[in-house]
Order: structure tokens, then sequence, then C-alpha cells
């Protein structure tokens, strides 16, 4: 499932320690969910379907079963899911996407159960020759970097979407809207290289690996018939051939080169589309060299003027005026944090669901409706600590309808104040309906695309006093929504054969619309006014606004029969007719059992090396399946002063604040200055964590405090025995830090604006002195283009000049001199000013090993004061020079940023070249 950049898959003691879970736990399978929230009959549900699928379609997978937990998240907002090893888990967030268009209509845990458990099944047999031998070797997370490396992400994706297709009456490879990618890519003449269309771009539009693994599987599927992926992956994970194993299979059994399978792969969907003829929409694509920017949901202000949201790969998503007779734009605000660009318009107000973080718990966020009036810029949030969606404002501005969703995925309509946010009605909902984007027919009624919790859906007049349902069209599996109303005129998009069309209904008379540029991929949000029609088409260059004007030809009858009776499946594979599907089945009388938190709580899972030059580290790791507590017991080598050190640490998530604790023992470390000392430590820690996020309107931020007291104890070794006395004292550290940074679009190196602090500070409390405080900073600020970053750093560090002990520190030095002793040095400041921009985005790759996505640069100017405390002295190391970063992807997967740096010192050293060329080691800087 796509997951969205800003939230990570696995959150850290994400749950108030008051959540009790349940479990329905059998010989294949533990689903585990927080008890009260009735959702009993979604486990069930997904404890069916598992079963069923572990008898079904392990034959094209294999046979292979070991036992997985499965946790339900009821509480964030995020539609995803995840399968993954280390520790071995998946995890079900259980809102319903308000688009039915990307995901369908089947019940979301159902199709959750159809799509994540064929990785399960990937899992359970891609344990196998080599890629046994690095289970064997580093655990759980050895195992899958092995299978990542030995099978393309691709396949891993493209498979599920095909079972949650094949087992189901809908799935992704049956929406047209699946499709709109590559076949925006196609009518556009954009014929992209295969590792560009494996590695994306920072400048073009290219679809993502679910869309282009469907293909390849689905033909693998049609032409090889269905056990050829399994003997594909077999020979794959065992790594026969060593080198390229999953090609070299791919050879073995289709006679053919890897390069030649996935060439007709692509070419059987491409002949399997429309005449790939020309249509407007489709020749402004093509006029466009890269992507252009997408322009979503236009509404109508006047005869003359929309307003919508406008973004690109240069520009967050903002609302804009565009005047339809010169084309320009007025830019009015940037939107804040959304999960999606769906907004509402009327007299001078826009409405739209915003996303905010709990400020504690992880496994918790909100969707708050924010109302911005469009002649002031003024903008607050009317509601908090809420779930809505997609809201829409009544025409005379006082009332809002919104999807209120319950955690656990039941939905329902609320009426609320335009100005207070107070809920006024909440419309009953006896069928258990889930809706989508509804608008204000009249007072009393709002239009809405409905689903029915068996997958059916339709669009739908609700009444808002008793919630009683009148439908507009039957009951089927044909996706419909986004509807916009003008008087008597509910206009709306269903899905095709080969597109997602353009409909209206004008006095519940069903028509479809056609016009000159009604002809590409898939037309949305579209609304008339004034025998004026405006849309958004979905094209190679971003979705793009298309203004039309419409005539009695323009409209054509459709019968309410024929609509739903209509081929909606953009490709008739037979491989997909060969299959019943897995309907859903709540009522499988399944026991419920009481899960206890400390189950398996300590839980090793991996063992893997670790390099961070000096040093070299092995560890042995754990977590539970709950993330709530994480384990490590390590080794460490230290090249630099060949010291050896042995510890534990432990951190509990399940209270707040988050409990440390650790230990460690350091042997043979030694100094070298007069006079020779050999010494070795033993550490101690307890300590707290008071992690906080406050991701809301228009800026991400996250604030960590912590501290602890630690036990440190110097026993000295060898001839040091005789002349230094065994040091033990406790210490004190604390530390804060704050991150602060706006929205970031794809080209974006560093946000526009942006800011970091970290301040750390320890002191010893007994029988020695000592003490040390290090503060380090970065503002980010925009640059001369929207894509460059000026970016100001600053760095101060004090310690005590008693020497009883000296902490070891972090402090940045300037770029290009010598690391220095940092133990008699009191005061120390640096700052430093970098101006990043990017070179070009090369979009070019050397046989499919690394893959160049963008070279940027990066000038810098450093300044740091040193003071020295035995003679009162003071050194000023400056330094200027340039850097170059490669954004790059590995093996089509992994991204990897390293570059050289160029340094050249301004105060030259005795004994030092003052220009100085160094390495910059990998770094990930393209996930931030």
């Amino acid at each position: 499932m796509p997951l969205y950049c800003f939230i990570q898959a696995q959150q850290f003691g994400g749950h108030s320690p008051a959540t009790k879970w349940n479990q329905i736990n059998n010989d294949s399978i533990r689903v585990i969910f927080p008890e009260g929230l009735g959702l009993e009959k979604q486990a069930a549900d997904i404890a069916a379907s598992v079963q069923k699928l572990a008898i079904q379609t392990a034959p094209t997978i294999g046979n292979r079963l070991r036992k997985i937990s499965i946790v339900l998240q009821p509480y964030t907002t995020i539609s995803n899911a995840y399968v993954a090893l280390g520790p071995w888990r998946s995890e079900f967030n259980l809102m319903p996407s308000q688009n039915p268009f990307d995901l369908g209509t089947t019940l979301w845990s159902h199709s959750l159960a159809l799509h994540e458990f064929r990785h399960v099944q990937q899992f359970n047999n891609f344990r196998k020759g080599l890629s046994r031998a690095a289970y064997y070797l580093f655990g759980q997370d050895g195992l899958s970097l092995a299978n990542s490396a030995a099978v393309p992400n691709w396949f891993w994706e493209g498979d599920a979407v095909y079972q949650e297709t094949l087992k189901s009456q809908q799935g992704r490879g049956r929406l047209s809207f699946f499709f709109n990618d590559y076949r925006s890519l196609w009518r556009a003449n954009k014929n992209y290289s295969w590792m560009k269309l494996r590695n994306g771009s920072l400048r073009d539009f290219v679809p993502d690996h679910y869309r282009l693994g469907y293909m390849q599987v689905a033909y693998g599927r049609e032409k090889y018939g269905p056990d050829f992926w399994k003997n594909v992956t077999d020979d794959a994970v065992r790594f026969n051939g060593v080198f390229y194993p999953f090609q070299h299979a791919i050879k073995k059994y289709t006679n053919i080169t890897y390069k030649e399978f996935r060439k007709n792969a692509i070419n059987y969907f491409k002949a399997g589309s429309d005449s790939l003829g020309t249509d407007a929409v489709s020749d402004w694509a093509k006029q466009q060299k890269h992507f252009a920017g997408d322009d979503e949901f236009p509404q109508w202000v006047d005869a003359n003027t929309v307003v919508l949201v406008k973004s690109s790969y240069k520009k967050i998503p903002a609302f804009y005026l565009r005047n339809l007779t010169t084309g320009t734009d007025t830019r009015l605000k940037t939107k804040a944090i959304s999960l999606d660009n769906y907004f509402s318009y009327r007299n001078g107000r826009i409405v739209y669901a915003a996303y905010e973080a709990d400020v504690r718990w992880a496994w918790k966020d909100y969707s708050v409706i924010r109302v911005m009036d469009v002649h002031t810029g003024r903008e607050r949030a009317i509601t908090h600590l809420s779930k809505y969606f997609a809201p829409d404002i009544s025409a005379d501005g006082k009332t809002i309808v919104a999807v209120a969703v319950q955690p656990g995925g039941a939905a329902g309509l609320h009426i609320l104040d335009a100005t207070t946010g107070a809920v006024l009605k909440k419309v009953p909902n006896p069928k258990q309906l889930f809706y989508s984007h509804p608008k204000f027919y009249d007072p009393q009624t709002v239009v809405a695309a409905v689903r029915t919790t068996t997958g059916e859906n339709t669009l739908a007049l609700v009444n808002i006093n008793n919630g009683s349902i009148e439908e507009l069209l039957p009951l089927s599996r044909r996706v419909v929504g986004f509807p916009s109303v003008h008087g008597d005129t509910i206009t709306f998009t269903a899905a095709g054969h080969q597109q997602d069309d353009l409909l209206a209904l004008v006095n519940k008379q069903l028509y479809q619309v056609q016009t000159p540029a009604n002809k590409g991929t898939g037309n949305y949000q579209w609304s008339a006014l004034n025998n004026k029609a405006i849309y958004t088409a979905f094209t190679a260059a971003g979705y793009h606004l298309v203004q039309e004007s419409l005539g009695a030809e323009s409209w054509q009858p459709v019968s309410a029969e024929a609509f739903t009776q209509a081929t909606m499946t953009p490709f008739d594979l037979t491989g997909l007719n060969l299959d019943t599907p897995i309907g859903v089945d709540t009522t499988r009388p399944y026991p419920i059992s009481r899960y206890h938190k400390a189950f398996n709580l300590v839980n090793f899972h991996s063992w893997r090396p670790y390099i961070s030059d000096p040093d070299y580290t092995f560890s042995l790791i754990g977590e539970n399946v709950l993330n709530t507590l994480q384990t490590e017991i390590y080794f460490n080598y230290n090249t630099d002063e060949k010291y050896k050190e042995v510890g534990a640490t432990a951190v509990y998530g399940a209270w707040f604040p988050y409990l440390t604790l650790g230990v460690a023992e350091t042997f043979d470390r030694k100094e070298t200055d007069t006079p020779y000392r050999t010494w070795n430590e033993l550490n101690g820690r307890l300590g707290l964590q008071f992690p906080f996020t406050f991701n809301s309107g228009r800026l991400y931020r996250q604030l960590n405090i912590s501290g602890g007291i630690n036990h440190h104890q110097v026993n000295y070794t060898l001839a040091s025995k005789k002349r230094f006395t065994n040091e033990q004292f406790e210490f004190f550290d604390a530390s804060v830090t704050f991150t602060l940074q706006s929205q970031v679009a794809k080209q974006h190196i560093y946000p526009r604006f942006g800011f970091s602090l970290l301040s750390r500070y320890r002191q010893i409390v007994n029988n020695l002195s000592g003490y040390q405080w290090l503060t380090s900073a970065a503002l980010y600020l925009p640059g001369v283009a929207r894509t460059h970053n000026l970016v100001i750093t600053g760095a101060y560090q004090k310690r005590d000049t008693i020497g009883d002990y000296s902490f070891g520190s972090s402090f940045p030095i300037s770029r290009g001199y010598p690391a220095v002793n940092q133990y008699s040095i009191p005061d120390m400041y640096k700052v430093g000013f970098n101006y990043h921009f990017p070179l070009v985005y090369p979009d070019f790759g050397i046989g499919n090993i690394v893959y160049f996505l963008r070279v940027r640069g990066n000038a810098f100017y450093d300044y740091t004061y040193l003071k020295f405390f035995r003679d009162n002295r003071y050194l000023e190391w400056r330094s200027t020079g340039g850097e170059m970063y490669f954004d790059t992807k590995w093996w089509n997967e992994y991204n990897v940023s390293f570059g050289i740096r160029y340094s050249r010192m301004l105060n030259q050293l005795r004994g030092y070249d003052p220009n100085q060329w160094e390495f910059i080691l990998p770094v990930n800087l393209l996930g931030r």
C-alpha cells in the first residue's frame, strides 16, 4: 500500500498504556486488536480470509507457512499497511481511503488481508538457499536484505496487487484509475528506459513499482501459467546463477532474455489499451518537456474565475485563483499539511481537512477541519482531535457537512457549525454505509458516494434529518465519486473500461458527457456553469485543468441498466476469471482472548554488523510485535583508539515517558599524552525520554527531551595502576532536540524553511568536577531559486578547566581541518554558511546497479574559534570550498547519497596542505 513520506511504517511506543489488547489466535495467524472498539468482526474476517488464502493461493508461490502476528491499528488517519521482518509482523491501518478510484470500495480491512497476506506468503517461501544462509548468519534482517537483493520490489507489490485482484470482485487490477499512469505515458509518447521506470525521476512523472509490477506479474501468469512465478522466485532467492538471479531465472523459464520479457509484458498491456490516437490533453502533455504540475479540484468563483490547488515538483500545494480568460494565477495561501488536496469552496470561503499528529502517541493522529477566508487570507482550525474528512460548506456559509470516521473505520455524516466547529447534527447511518465526498444538494439533503459493507457502491441523496437514502444509481461494483452540485445538476466521475468517465444527473436523468478533450486516460472533479465545464484530466505531465463549452450534443443519455452493466475491467485477463473470489466473512465464530502486553516482550530477531568508521559494531537486536521494547546487545571495536566495548541497551516505550537502560564495559582505552595512561571503563545509565510531536498547520515540529543518571567507573590497567587512582562517579546527562520544518516538494534538497537544535549538558554530581555543554543548530532558508537552500549552521561547546574527567565530544570543526584534542579547549564555537543547489538531473543508470537521480552542489564557508585554557591562547580556523553530492539508487531500490569535498584552509597549519580533498560517506538525504 502507498506510504506517505512523513509517516513511518512502524511507530515505536505508539499507544497509551491504558490500551488493552484482544486477539484471535490459531495455528496460522494471530490477529491483535484494541478491545472496546467493536473490531471483532473485522478481525474475524481477516482471520477467515487468511486461512482461505493459505490454502487457495499457496500453490502459486509455495506451501511453506509460518505463523504471523497482525496488529490492527484503528487510531490513525493514514490508509496503509505493511508486512516486514525484524520483527516478523504485519500492521493494518484501519482507516479507509476517501478516494474510491484509487483503492476501490471493497471493505478496507478485507482488501488489506488479500493484499498483505501475499507478502506473508512471499516471505514464508523465500527462506531458501543463500537467503536461508543469510537468515542464519544475520537473522530476520539478514533474510529481508537477501530477499530484497534477489527479488525486485516490483514483483513483491505486483504479485500482491494481482492476488487482491484475483481474490476479490474489484482490486486495483480491475480499476481503470490504476492504469492511468502508463496509459498517459503511452498517449504522450514518453518512452522511458527500463532503469528510469524502475527508479523514478525528480523531473518527470514516472509510475510507481506497484503498477509496473502488476503488468509484469499478470503477463507472466497469462503467458507462462500459474506456476511461473513460483519457479522464478524459488531460483532467485536461492541465488541460482549468483549474479542477477532473478533475471537468470526469467531466462531459464521463458527461454528469452529478461530484457525481452519485460518489454513483451509492457507491450502486452500497451496493445490492450484503447487506440492511442490523439486527444487534446495528451497533446498538451507531449509539449511539456518535464512534469508541469498538478491542477486539482477546480471550483467556480464566478463565470470567469476558478479556485484550485496547485503543486509541482518544485512547489508545495497551495490555493490559487485562476482567470480562465487570461490563464493567469494568483496565489492565495499554502495549504496546511493534508493527506490529499480535496477542498470545498463557496461564497469566499474554503474548507478542507488537514492532518494533525497526536502530541504523545505515534499511532494516533487526527484530521481536523480548517476554514480560510479567500479575501483576507485568514485561516483557522475549527475542530480539534477529530477525524473529519472531505468537508463541504453550505451555500449560505453557515454549516459544514463532513465524513466522521470512528476508530476502526465506521463512518457517519456530521453537520457542523461553520464558525465554531460545534456538532449540530449526527446523521443516522443504520445501514453502516461509508461515505465519500459529500456535497450539499439542498439545506436538508446531501449527495455522496456511498459504499456498503459488501463493497458495492452508488451515488445517493442522504436526508440529514433521518439518514434515509435515495439511491440515484443501482448498487454495483462500478466506482463512482467526486460529486459536484449546480442547481438541479449533479456531476460526477465513474470508473469506465479504459478511462474514468464524466457523467451527470439532471433531474435524476443520467447523461454521459462527451467533449473533444474528454478522451484522455481519466477525468475528475468536473462541474458545469452556464454551459461551460471545468475538470482535471490525468496526463503524463500532471493533472491538467480543462475548460470546455457544453452544447446539446455533449449530453448523451444513458440508462441506469447500461451504466451498471458496462464493462469496467481495463484488461480482460484469462487468469483472473479462473478463480473464485473470497467474500467478506465476519460471522465465523473465532474465540476472542486477551493479548498480554508482556507476551514475547524480549524478542531478539536479528544480529548484524554496523560500520561507522572508526567504530565497527556487531549487535544482537530485538523488538516486540507491539513496538514497546527495543533491546540491543553489542560488541564494538574502535580502530582509532584500539579499544573494545561490550554493552546492552533497552528502551521501554509502553509508558510515558520512555524508560531507557544501558550498561557498557570498555576495555583497553589509552591516552598517549604525557603521562601515558591505560584504563578500562564501566558505564551504566538509567534515563527517561519525553518525545513530543506537534505536526499541524503548515509545519512539522518534533521535540525530544531526555535525561538520565549515569554511573561511570575508571579502572586503570598495566603500569597506570601504580600511577593513578581509580575513579568512580555519577554524572547527569540531559539533552533537548527540536526540529521544525515546512513541507517539501519533490525537488527540494532541504525545506525552504526549517530549524533544528540540539543542546546537551553533562555534569559530574559527586567525587570529581567536570561538565560539558554542547549546542548546535541549523537554520534552513530559501535560496535564489525554488530548489536552492541557504543553510546556516552554528555550534558552541563549553567545558570545565579542572580536567578531572573529559567527556567525549562531537563538536564540528571547520571542514578541511584535522581533528583536534578537544579536552584542553574550554570554549569553542563555529558558524557555517552553505548554499545548496541542484546541478543536473541525469536520469541515467549503469547496468541495473546504480542510477543517478540528481547531482547537486554546495558552496560553503566555515569559521571555528578555539580557546585554550593552559596559556590563554586561541585559534581561528577558517575554510571555504565546495561539495558535490550524487543522489542515487543502487540495485533499483536503495537510496544512497554520497559526495566529494574540496576544502581550502584559509588559516594554514604547519605540515598540512591547505588544499584538502575528502570523500563524503554515503548518507541518506533523499528521505530526509
